[in-house]
This record gives C-alpha cells, structure tokens and sequence, in this order.
C-alpha cells in the first residue's frame, strides 16, 4: 500500500483541500494537510475556459510538473481522463506519475460504466502505484438513485479502483449504504449545506474533498475586499503578507518555509506524510 493510500486507511478520513495553482497549493501544505489535490474547476477558470474543456489537459499535466516535487501528496482532479480511449487515458496516468501526482480522479460523466471501467482498468495496468479515485456523476449530474450508484461503484472497484467518489451526496442514510457496501473507500465532496466533517467521519467516509469551494471563497472573498475599500471600510479576513506570497516563489520542493503568524499551526486532526525514497513517513499533528 502506497503512503496516499494509507491516508484513506487512517483512524480520521483524509480531509483534502483543492488547489488550482502553486501558491495555493504551498499556503495549504503549510497548514499541515499532508495532502492536496486539484480543482479542475479552479484551473480552468483561471485560464479562461470552462470546466470539463479539453483544453485544460496540457494545463492539468502542466500543474501537475510544478507540484509534484513539493513534500505533500499529490492528488489531480483529471476529469474523465481527457479521452474516451483508455489507452490515451492511461498515457496522460501514466505522465502524472512521472510528474509526481500519486492519486487521480476519473469521473463517468453518466457514460456507459464499462467505458469507465475499462478505463480504470488501463490506468492501473501503465501507472499501479496510482490511487485512482472513480468518480461517478449519479448525484451531480443524474437522479440520485443510491442502487445505480452502488452499481457503478461496485464496477469501478471491479475495475482496479482504489477509492470511489460520489459528489452532490450530502444524504447520511445513502452515505451510510454505500460505505456498508463497498469495499473501496469511499469519497464525499464538502458541502456547507450538508454534514459536517465530524458526521461524515462517523457514517464511514474515509476521503471529504473540497472541490472549487476553496477557489470560489477566495473570488468571493476578492470581490467583498474591493467592495469594502470602495465603501470605505477596511477589508475584513486573514491574508499573506506580501512577503509571504514572495518567499513562495523562492522555494524549491519545499513547503515547509511558508511563515506562519504567531499561533497558527495544522488543523485539529490532521495527519502529516511525506514521502522518501519512495516510502511514506507520517505521523499525527494537532
């Protein structure tokens, strides 16, 4: 089992912030989330383009190069692989690997659960020391039928999957269904509206993800500072200095020399890792 995987084994799940560039990705490792992944959402709108678009695959594989030296876990959000040839699918796995990503995210898009599959399957045959989380679209694209769910589900880890993932279910009877009958761990997407992470953590959820949340805060978050300033109020929230935004630019395949403010530390529960020599070294922080 590699050390990413061991994340998703752990006695808390594997709470995993999404990044949509390396500054972000490097001010959340300092946090002490042994972990980060992407947001396709964030690195496409960051670029211009809409999410899902073709056109961000040599961006995905682009930022995958840039964070894949840091000391943290990478994990990328691929879409549905780029492609519906699993061979082209497993080529682009197979080029993360070797960029320094140790999990990616197939979602099915609602198609036919054997391309998906076959998929799956063509990932871990070029790139096994992969995690690959299969995502199924039944709650955010379809009707939230939790029986086709755990069909797909139970295809996907058929498959080779490693983990499932399952976004727009917020529901803790379906939550609980599905962990009591899968093996592969199983993935819910953060929602302000649905359980919190302590009530995901006690139905069985072993991986809550964040998604664009994080991008989107932070465009919210920019939008309400200039409103402040321009009514004459002083912007509210915690921001880096300049400095620190500066210093990250310095580092090279380090996280760990981000400044932190008097107090600040890594999350209540969290698990540190990093990996040496191909082996994953963790150990618990509070």
């Amino acid at each position: 089992m590699t050390a990413f995987a061991d994340l998703h084994r752990a006695d808390e799940p594997l709470l995993l912030p999404n990044a949509w560039d390396r500054a972000s990705a490097l001010l959340l490792a300092a946090r002490g989330f042994p972990s980060i992944g992407t947001t396709s959402l964030g690195v496409a709108a960051s670029a211009g383009l809409p999410d899902g678009a073709a056109a961000t695959r040599e961006l995905t594989l682009r930022l995958a190069r840039v964070l894949g030296s840091q000391p943290f876990l990478l994990t990328v959000d691929a879409e549905g692989g780029f492609s519906e040839d699993p061979d082209e699918v497993a080529e682009f796995a197979r080029r993360l690997w070797e960029a320094g990503a140790r999990g990616i995210n197939l979602e099915d898009g609602l198609g036919p659960p054997g391309r998906h599959a076959a998929k799956i399957t063509a990932v871990k045959s070029a790139a096994p020391g992969l995690f690959v989380n299969a995502r199924t679209d039944t709650y955010w694209l379809g009707d939230g039928d939790v029986t086709r769910t755990l069909g797909r589900l139970d295809l996907y880890q058929q498959a080779g999957a490693d983990g499932v993932f399952v976004p727009g279910l917020t529901e803790p009877e379906a939550i609980t269904a599905l962990v009591e009958q899968l093996d592969a761990p199983l993935n819910i997407l953060y929602s302000p509206a649905g359980p919190t992470v302590p009530h995901l953590a006690d139905l069985g959820v072993r991986r809550i993800s964040l998604g664009s949340l994080l991008y989107r805060v932070a465009l919210g978050a920019a939008v309400e500072a200039m409103a402040a300033v321009a009514d004459g109020r002083t912007p509210r929230g915690a921001a880096p200095s300049y400095a620190e935004v500066q210093a990250l630019s310095a580092q090279e395949g380090s996280a760990s020399g981000v400044p932190r403010r008097p107090g600040e530390g890594a999350p209540a529960g969290c698990r540190r890792a990093r990996v040496r020599d191909g082996v994953g070294v963790s150990s618990r922080c509070s």
